[in-house]
């Protein structure tokens, strides 16, 4: 077995991204602190064909060399827009027509791998704060919460790897 070169991927260009059906989801991140995960989230978005990352609050906005290190390039390819605070974000969503689907452990969760989205429906992920998570009125105003099912000893997983889970079983499901 080769293993193959970049040019043998028949990857798309930035155009041909832009101009693609998208896998109907965007991605939400409240407050993300880390640059780094902020960059993995607009690769994995890339990756999966996402619609757009939202960016809220404190969590960084391209241009930044620092989100661009895990990027690789991906924010000239994934559309995105800051909010001040997530509730903004979340509000215009609805106004759309988005279920808004919070990823957090919560009283009455469902599991990511018992969440079936329809594919006619537009949905946004909202994925929180690398220590304090999605915040709880961010969950209130949620149409519900998924939990991604974990059955060690830590109690969470970090944001960027949440993301890649999450979008992977959602682009498995919704294509």
């Amino acid at each position: 077995m080769r293993k193959l070169k970049n040019e043998e991927l028949g990857r798309k260009t930035v155009e041909e991204f832009k101009e693609a059906p998208k896998t109907p989801v965007i991605i939400v991140l409240d407050n993300v602190r880390s640059l780094n995960n902020v960059g993995s989230v607009f690769r994995t978005a890339d990756a999966f064909l996402i619609e757009a990352v939202y960016l809220c609050g404190i969590t960084g906005t391209p241009p930044n060399k620092e989100i661009q290190k895990t990027a690789l390039g991906a924010t000239e390819s994934i559309a995105w827009k800051y909010f001040k605070n997530t509730m903004d974000a979340v509000e215009e969503l609805k106004q759309q027509d988005f279920l808004v689907y919070a990823v957090e452990q919560a009283e009455s969760a469902i599991m990511l791998n018992n969440f079936m989205p329809s594919r006619k429906q537009k949905i946004a992920i909202i994925f929180g704060n690398e220590v304090k998570g999605v915040a709880q009125d961010v969950i209130d105003a949620s149409t519900d919460v998924i939990e991604i099912p974990q059955v060690g000893t830590k109690h969470s997983l970090n944001i960027a790897v949440s993301v890649g889970i999450v979008m992977w079983d959602l682009y498995l499901k919704i294509k």
